[in-house]
């Protein structure tokens, strides 16, 4: 059986041109994705490094910065819509091979995205405490949350505008930019948080704030090698390379609409995954812990297929722009098929190693049994993440974000909370029902992804 049968996969579409074999494409899909894929999963690994340094401050301490992720996100989600939309927009006119255009769109998102972030760090500062207590802080986690959150907002400008470089660089097809810088910054934040936490090499001993300081340090590292590699002369998104720094008008619509599709999925997603941790945070600290600990082998799960969706994005965008439908279904297929193979990988690892993995952050009893329990959900549940993640990064790429948006309100903003909601208080299954809660959203992703990519209608659409 052939991993890529190219001739089963475009039967009900007429090749545009020569067609390379399985193989090729594979190999091609490769090359782009494993930066990205590397990228992910190394800066998830960090992550979860990160979590074990703050887990020697105790639960409390987990669950405290735990609580400031997705108000974070929330501060994000502009600036995470507006990626998506550079991505595909630059990915588009390489494929054209329109660099000037490349040059504007960048020019233009980069003066919106400083604006735009010092109005949402500003109101964030300012409603620190009130976000906080809505996102389920208790008395025990709430001084520390709110200390971290500050930290992370008032640094939060570096993040953005590497957001926005690394957007540009990846639909350009340089994946590897973005996986040094991303690498760096999360290697100069396992460093600081070694020096800060808990005060080595004669360092202050700063507690959560000192790891929130690691952080922003560690943007501030990656953010400069990114504005960097716009002053490298070979690069297709090279700074000096075009005169003007407002895009044209075909670029400057095609970014309002791909852009403000991928901010309400955005939005839906923050929203969902707010309440979805309000929902857990309730359950109380040590549940909250152990959730937190699986939102991390979560992570190490996602982190595949956010590297292969980073390179479908940029391989569909530039077989559009060439006007190849036919490429764009076989590179998003590529992506599915590695993307199954890595998720048996991680399941098997889950499945065979969950108690010592968990130990690794606590050898509290019952956080340890929860997290058995968790990581048997989870090795079933990442089939599902994965290539629905893979294929609505296809969609992306194509421009087809208004689809995606209405997925992330049904599944995400609806199905995760409220299925999480019910399961864990009603019907009394407390932690595991969050997590089939969790299970249920993923399914129904993937089913309505699925519908979506066979249709082919996001292969017909115009940036």
């Amino acid at each position: 059986m052939q991993f890529l049968n190219t001739k089963k996969l475009l039967r009900d579409i007429e090749p545009a041109g020569e067609i390379p074999s399985g193989g090729e494409i594979v190999k091609k899909t490769l090359l782009l994705a494993w930066p990205a894929v590397l990228e992910s999963f190394l800066v998830s690994i960090t992550g979860f490094v990160d979590s074990m340094m703050v887990s020697t401050l105790g639960a409390e301490a987990i669950a405290a910065v735990g609580l400031t992720t997705q108000p974070k996100f929330i501060c994000l989600c502009l600036f995470l819509s507006l990626s998506v939309a550079i991505s595909s927009i630059v990915a588009r006119r390489r494929g054209e091979g329109d660099k000037i255009g490349a040059i504007r769109v960048l020019r233009t998102s980069i003066l919106f995205i400083i604006i735009a972030t010092a109005v949402i760090a500003g109101a964030a500062l300012l409603l620190d405490d009130f976000i906080l207590h809505l996102a389920g802080s208790a008395p025990e986690t709430h001084e520390m949350a709110v200390e971290y959150f500050d930290v992370l907002v008032i640094g939060i400008i570096f993040q953005t505008v590497m957001l926005g470089i690394n957007a540009a660089q990846r639909g350009a097809g340089n994946t590897k930019l973005a996986m040094r810088t991303n690498v760096t910054s999360n290697i100069v934040n396992v460093i600081f948080n070694y020096l800060l936490i808990g005060g080595n090499f004669g360092f202050p001993a700063l507690g959560v704030r000192g790891a929130a300081i690691a952080t922003v340090l560690g943007t501030v590292v990656g953010c400069g090698m990114s504005i960097l590699s716009l002053f490298d002369t070979k690069s297709f998104v090279y700074f000096r390379g075009a005169k003007g720094w407002i895009a044209d008008k075909r670029s400057i619509r095609s970014m309002l609409d791909v852009g403000s599709s991928a901010f309400v999925e955005q939005l839906f997603l923050r929203i969902g995954f707010f309440l979805f941790a309000a929902t857990v945070a309730n359950l109380g600290t040590i549940e909250y812990a152990a959730h937190m600990i699986g939102m991390n082998f979560m992570a190490i799960s996602f982190s595949f297929a956010d590297g292969l969706s980073v390179a479908a994005v940029a391989l569909v965008g530039r077989s559009l722009g060439e006007g190849r439908q036919d490429m764009a279904r076989l590179y998003s297929c590529a992506c599915q098929r590695l993307g199954i193979v890595c998720a048996a990988i991680v399941s098997v690892v889950f499945i065979s190693f969950g108690r010592p993995l968990y130990s690794l952050f606590t050898e509290d009893p019952v956080i340890l049994d929860y997290g058995i329990m968790i990581l048997s959900i989870l090795s079933v549940t990442l089939f599902m993440q994965i290539e629905q993640v893979v294929m609505m990064g296809s969609l992306r790429g194509a421009g087809d974000t208004k689809y995606t948006a209405f997925v992330s309100l049904i599944c995400v903003t609806i199905v995760r909370p409220l299925a999480s909601w019910v399961l864990g208080y009603p019907l009394g299954l407390g932690l595991m029902g969050v997590w089939l809660g969790t299970f249920c959203d993923q399914l129904l992703r993937f089913i309505l992804s699925y519908i979506r990519f066979r249709s082919g209608n996001w292969l017909k659409i115009k940036l």
